[in-house]
């Protein structure tokens, strides 16, 4: 049995995850009304591998006989003035949710939950390649991204990109 504290961390780990999802659904569409297709393209995978962190979640609290119950996803209020925006603010995304995997993880620590712990460290890896991608446009954005010959470059590197599903076993 798990922890009370840490089913509630991860059922609501669940939903931010969700909401994840739906905001770099928002940023994809931005873009794909935009015509940057690989831009909308790179935030689309982002889109699935969110969906896909929630399955994660939700498999480990059911494989320790938890009950799930989902709640209800927001939808992104944002609003981009222009494309480097939806960048930043996913980039910002990426450190609340790096932050919120961390509080589970201290969490587990505190109750010595060993399983709960192993379980995070793969998300706690994936957060540091999160934060490190989306830092890394930003930062190729703003070196060339203003000049239409590099912003097209730019997107034609990001439509390149294909998902992975995760391989983790839980």
């Amino acid at each position: 049995m798990l922890n009370k504290d840490i089913v509630t961390k991860i059922t609501d780990q669940i939903n931010y995850e969700l909401f994840s999802a739906y905001l770099y659904l928002d940023i994809s569409n931005f873009y794909a009304d935009s015509n940057l297709n690989g831009f909308s393209n790179w935030f689309m995978i982002q889109t699935q591998e969110e969906r896909d962190h929630a399955m994660l979640f939700m498999k480990y609290l059911l494989n320790n006989g938890e009950k799930i119950k989902l709640q209800d996803v927001k939808a992104s209020d944002l609003n981009y003035k222009d494309f480097r925006d939806p960048i930043v603010a996913a980039f910002e995304h990426e450190l609340k949710v790096t932050a919120r995997i961390n509080d589970i993880y201290a969490c587990a620590y505190d109750r010595k939950d060993f399983r709960t712990m192993q379980f995070l460290d793969w998300f706690i890896k994936e957060q540091g390649e999160e934060e490190k991608n989306t830092e890394d446009i930003i930062k190729r954005y703003d070196l060339f991204g203003t000049d239409a010959k590099g912003l097209y470059l730019l997107d034609t590197e990001l439509a390149a990109r294909i998902y992975t599903a995760p391989s983790l076993v839980i």
